[in-house]
């Protein structure tokens, strides 16, 4: 079960929620184009208010970790005006957070990865289905609006 989130309840317009979609989908598609793996996209909507998407990406190393986190950067930015509000472990940790407010993304090496287990950790998040290369974003999961 996930972790109890204590904020209150915000309502998303139908753009914004489409908006979230849309910058998790180019994030995974970013690290995709940067090699990363096992590449895992939670909507997150139903299990917090505090963001719509985890994006969860493996890397083989610090220095790919960091070539993702530049590239996803640039891709939000670019493509959907995201401001990136935060980013942590930056400098020499073996796992990247990028905080863009709706979509977070958590860049790890494998074996920190294995150690938070946050797919385990949000079990209760629905996961997005995303296969790499495709040019747009997934079809909606059962319950969801269209893009």
């Amino acid at each position: 079960m996930a972790p109890e989130v204590g904020r209150a309840s915000r309502t998303w317009s139908s753009a914004e929620k489409d908006l979230s979609r849309q910058r998790a989908y180019l994030a995974a598609q970013a690290a995709a184009d940067c090699r990363g793996q096992h590449i895992v996209i939670l909507d997150m909507r139903q299990v917090s208010d505090l963001f719509d998407y985890f994006v969860i990406v493996s890397g083989t190393s610090r220095r790919q970790l960091r070539a993702m986190a530049d590239e996803i950067d640039r891709v939000l930015t670019q493509e959907t005006g995201a401001i990136r509000l935060g980013i942590e472990g930056e400098a020499d940790s073996r796992w990247i957070l990028l905080d863009y407010g709706d979509v977070i993304i958590h860049l790890f090496e494998p074996e920190t990865r294995a150690y938070y287990a946050l797919e385990d950790l949000w079990s209760d998040a629905t996961p997005v289905p995303f296969e790499a290369g495709q040019p747009d974003a997934p079809p909606p999961q059962p319950g969801e609006e269209a893009l």
